[in-house]
Parts: C-alpha cells; sequence; structure tokens
C-alpha cells in the first residue's frame, strides 16, 4: 500500500536580500497561557500556496508497506520509506494526540544540501504527525528519518508541541555524500514564550541538560570541520554556525520576533538597532518570560501584526497610500538611482495560504482537548475558526479539491477572504473598520460557545467517544462553513457600500433611501491631507484652480 504526497507548498530559501515568501511560528509554554494550554502557531506564506485544510485519516497498515515520499514544496518523488504499521488521524497540523508541529525556513549554509536524501521538511512534518503521540516523541520520529534516509531540504526551524511541552528544534544538512542532518532541540520553559521567522534562533546548547535540550551528536564536531566555528563546546552557538546573521536576516526575520515579544516585555525595545540590522548588537534570547499571560485570542491578534506603534510602522510612509495599507507588493526591493531600499516583511501578509493557532489542552480527553484554529489567507483579515483534532470530515469551505489557485469557488474560504481583502487593500483604512466588526462577531462568537460545547462533548465522551467525535466533526464543519457564508455576505456588504470610491449612507446597520424609495446620494471622502500634499508636489502648478 502506497500513500502518494502531492502537496505543493513553495517557500523560497532565506538568504542574503531575498525575495522573502515565508513563515511566521509563536509558542507558548503553558504556564504562560491565560487557560493552561500549550499554543503554537503558524502562517504559512507562499504566492503559490492555496489555503485548503489536509486530513489524513488514521489507518493500519500490512507488514512491508511502503510509504512515497514526494518533495512538499514541488511534488518531486524522492523515494520510499517503510509505512508504521499504525498511524495516526491528523487534521492541518495536528493529531488526534493533540500533537502540532509547524515550521520556518532559514535556508542557511547551501553547502550542506544533499540531493540524495528523501526527507524534506514538509513530508517530516506530517509523517512525524501520524506517527507520535507527544512532541519528545515527534522529535525522535522526525530525527530517526533524517538518519535513516538522508535530509533533503535547506535549513529549518520547527515548532513541535503537545499538550504539556512546546520544543524548538532546528536543523539543517549535513552536505553531499554524508546522510543525515545536524540539529537541536531546545525545549521552551513552561512559563515562557518563543518565536522565529526564517532566522535560525537557537544559540548555546544546553549538553548537559537532557530534560531540556536534545541534540545530534555531530553537531560541534561538523561545525568546527567546515571552519564555521573554532571555540570551546560551551561558546558554540548554533545559530552563528550554520544561518549567520546578515542584514536581511534581521530585519526581514528577526524584527517579526521582537514585533511579539515587544508585546509582553516592556525591555525589548533595546533590540531595536539590532533588528533593524546591526549584526555586532547582542541578539535576541530564544524565548523570554511574559509580562502577562497570553490568552488564544492575543496570540491570534499577533498573528495580525505589522509593526503597529513601531519605527517600522508599515502605515508611515507615502508606500501606504491615501488608505494607510500596511502592506508592499513584491518585489521586497527595489532601486532608486542606484541604491536599494526594502519593503518590510510583516507578520501578516498578503500571500498567506493558511494560518493556524493549534491549542493543546491537557485536562481534557485528545479527542475534545485539542482544538486547530484555522484561518486561510492574509491573517489580519482571516477568522479563525475552531476545529477539533478529532474531527471525522473537513468542512466544505475549506476540503481539499474545493477550487485552488487557478479555480474560483463561492464556498470556498479562502476565495471567500481573498475577494474580501482584495477589496479592502485599495480602501483599508475604512474597510478594516467592517471587516474587524464581522472577525469580532464571529471569533468572539466561538470563544463564548466553545465551553458549552466542550462541556456536551465531555459527556457524550464518558457514553460513547464515537458518539462525542461525531459530534465535534458536526459543529466543526458546520461552523466553519457557516463562517464562510457569514464572509461571503460581509463580501456583497463592502462592495455596496463603497463602490467607485463612494460610501454609502446607513443608519442602523441598512443602507439610507431618499423619501422617494431611490437610494441616498452617497459621501464622497477623497483623500486626507497629506495624500492631497503628495499630489501638489508631485504635480506642482499643472493642478492648481487659477481664479
Amino acid at each position: 500500500m502506497k500513500r502518494i504526497w502531492t502537496i505543493v507548498f513553495a517557500l523560497a530559501i532565506l538568504s542574503a536580500m531575498p525575495e522573502v515568501e515565508a513563515c511566521t511560528g509563536l509558542l507558548v509554554g503553558k504556564k504562560a497561557s491565560a487557560d493552561g494550554s500549550v499554543m503554537i502557531s503558524y502562517a504559512a506564506d507562499s504566492h503559490n500556496l492555496y489555503g485548503e485544510l489536509y486530513r489524513f485519516p488514521a489507518a493500519a497498515w500490512s507488514k512491508g508497506s511502503m510509504l512515497d515520499v514526494n518533495e512538499w514544496d514541488t511534488g518531486k518523488p524522492l523515494g520510499q520509506i517503510p509505512q508504521a504499521e499504525q498511524t495516526y488521524s491528523v487534521v492541518g497540523n495536528m493529531n488526534e494526540y493533540q500533537v502540532a508541529i509547524t515550521e520556518s525556513t532559514w535556508g542557511g549554509r547551501s553547502e550542506l544540501s544533499d540531493s540524495t536524501g528523501i526527507m524534506d521538511y514538509g513530508s517530516l512534518i506530517y509523517i512525524a504527525l501520524q506517527r507520535s503521540r507527544t512532541a519528545r516523541e515527534a522529535i525522535a520520529v522526525m530525527t530517526a528519518l533524517v538518519r535513516e534516509h538522508g535530509y533533503y531540504s535547506s535549513g529549518e526551524t520547527f515548532s513541535i508541541a503537545d499538550k504539556n511541552e512546546a520544543w524548538v528544534m532546528e536543523m539543517i544538512g549535513k552536505g553531499a555524500g554524508r546522510k543525515g542532518a545536524v540539529w537541536v532541540a531546545i525545549r521552551i520553559p513552561d512559563d515562557c514564550i518563543s518565536a522565529h521567522a526564517n532566522q535560525s534562533r537557537i544559540q548555546q546548547i544546553l549538553f548537559d541538560d537532557t530534560s531540556n535540550c536534545l541534540y545530534e551528536p555531530e553537531v560541534v564536531s561538523l561545525a568546527r570541520e567546515k571552519g564555521y566555528f573554532t571555540g570551546k563546546d560551551k561558546d558554540f552557538s548554533f545559530a552563528k554556525a550554520y544561518n549567520p546573521y546578515d542584514f536581511s536576516g534581521l530585519r526581514a526575520c528577526e524584527a517579526r520576533v521582537w514585533s511579539f515579544f515587544r508585546q509582553y516585555d516592556q525591555t525589548m525595545d533595546r533590540y531595536t538597532d539590532f533588528i533593524k540590522g546591526d549584526t555586532s548588537k547582542e541578539p535576541m534570547p530564544l524565548y523570554i518570560k511574559p509580562d502577562r499571560k497570553l490568552s488564544v485570542e492575543d496570540v491570534q491578534t499577533a498573528m495580525r501584526n505589522h509593526y503597529e506603534g513601531t519605527d517600522l510602522d508599515m502605515t508611515n510612509d507615502a508606500g501606504a497610500g491615501p488608505f494607510k495599507v500596511p502592506y508592499r507588493w513584491r518585489p521586497m526591493h527595489f532601486n532608486v538611482d542606484d541604491t536599494t531600499y526594502l519593503n518590510e516583511r510583516a507578520v501578516a501578509t498578503q500571500q498567506t495560504g493558511f494560518v493556524i493557532v493549534p491549542q493543546m489542552r491537557n485536562w481534557l480527553p485528545d479527542a475534545i482537548g485539542g482544538i486547530l484554529w484555522f484561518g486561510v489567507d492574509d491573517a489580519d483579515m482571516a477568522v479563525f475558526t475552531p476545529l477539533y483534532c478529532s474531527i471525522q470530515a473537513a468542512p466544505e469551505c475549506f476540503r481539499v479539491g474545493n477550487g485552488d489557485l487557478l479555480i474560483f469557488s463561492w464556498t470556498s474560504a479562502f476565495w471567500m477572504h481573498n475577494w474580501v481583502a482584495n477589496m479592502a487593500y485599495h480602501k483599508y483604512s475604512y474597510m478594516i473598520k467592517d471587516i474587524r466588526s464581522v472577525q469580532h462577531e464571529l471569533e468572539g462568537g466561538f470563544r463564548q460557545t466553545l465551553p458549552a460545547i466542550d462541556k456536551a462533548a465531555l459527556e457524550l465522551y464518558g457514553k460513547s467517544p464515537e458518539e462525542a467525535v461525531k459530534f465535534l466533526t458536526w459543529f466543526s464543519t458546520t461552523t466553519a462553513d457557516n463562517a464562510t457564508a457569514r464572509w461571503k455576505k460581509l463580501g456583497e456588504y463592502l462592495l455596496v457600500k463603497y463602490i467607485d470610491g463612494n460610501v454609502k449612507k446607513e443608519q442602523g446597520g441598512k443602507f439610507l433611501r431618499n423619501a422617494y424609495g431611490l437610494p441616498s446620494s452617497p459621501d464622497f471622502p477623497g483623500y486626507d491631507e497629506d495624500f492631497y500634499r503628495s499630489i501638489v508636489r508631485s504635480a506642482g502648478d499643472r493642478l492648481k484652480v487659477k481664479e
């Protein structure tokens, strides 16, 4: 029996001055969260990724079965590996035992790539989810797979979490002709938060702390052999050896980590020069202890960040246009008069395929405890919809095959959210208020409803776990499809309200008509004063009204 992996997920390898198509991940320990849950997050960012919900049912496999492994980026066949006799159910990036795995690519030393390896990073994630009951077991599965079958990808950071703990693992190959990878995994303290965004983040390795640090034995010796490191083991830095800082690694990547940390540590602004590209400054820590505990809403909000309130705020220069748009279209860099400039790379970005916040709760049975908060497209305008990790079907709105990047579908959440977002990009300061209202309506409703759903499911679970799973499947699929239908209504509303640059008059949630039943004349808001001044500076006297 064989399983063909055909999901195409294009992520660029980060190098100096890249065209970044990249991902952001946050981690929250159980004592750093408001309710005691472990949480991680992930924005799967790519201009070629269609947002849909991958699902792998649990299965028993006959002895001797082989699994075809295809590269997640391209679909290229890489080889075969023995299939496990039993695989677990997986929904998105979370399995039935509340194990969740995400990643971000950083590339690193190009000479350490191995084109003969079988295990690419995407296949590692989904194979490990099908074979692991805990985060530690997932680390063991992933590292054993690359040791036995070779590592095909470049440098990666993985978030690996379960209902009790969260880990950051970093991995890179050993080079052509040397099977396997060097790697290190650090357990994030329960009372801390962490993050990664396409730049290696692990510095010192705690070689004697086997409870909180796991590593490949060759991790230092390979660096010595290659000339990346010459000091004592205690001074070894994984990041400095395998993914040295450069301007782009700081400004486009570490800056995103900083934007998260500074919300929960008032001293983080001391790293401002560092994240702006000064490689001589002290690096940020892998994790920090937050000054307050984080809710699932806090993590979702963090995924919508555009550097608001900082020097990098994307709404504060001419690129934002008259409607303060916190987005910049690619390419990431541009030249004017032989000088290269950049566009900021924020956490929330337009090319996101899907965005998730896996939440793991150890006080409930696994079938009820794991919630995959799942959204599609730009995190800023996504709706995080709760999907229980035990569900036996995907909602129609997230179903694989319901549209793709070249086929539009009115029942696809990805297309409905892209429709709304692409309208909003052209009148952001106006439309985002309407979008936030519906976003809060939906997500707030989910949070209010979940305690009752948990309770009902728990009562059912005591009588019949199968019936509880059916109930949670019904709730998750119905909720997601209803949220997508509501977003379609939002799109219709925005089109009517803001057509042709005007703004329709409203009262009590209804568009106004005149005394004769015809639509009232709309408002003509025009542009703000800053934009009008920029027009005058550009056009000079050409547009001046003469007396």
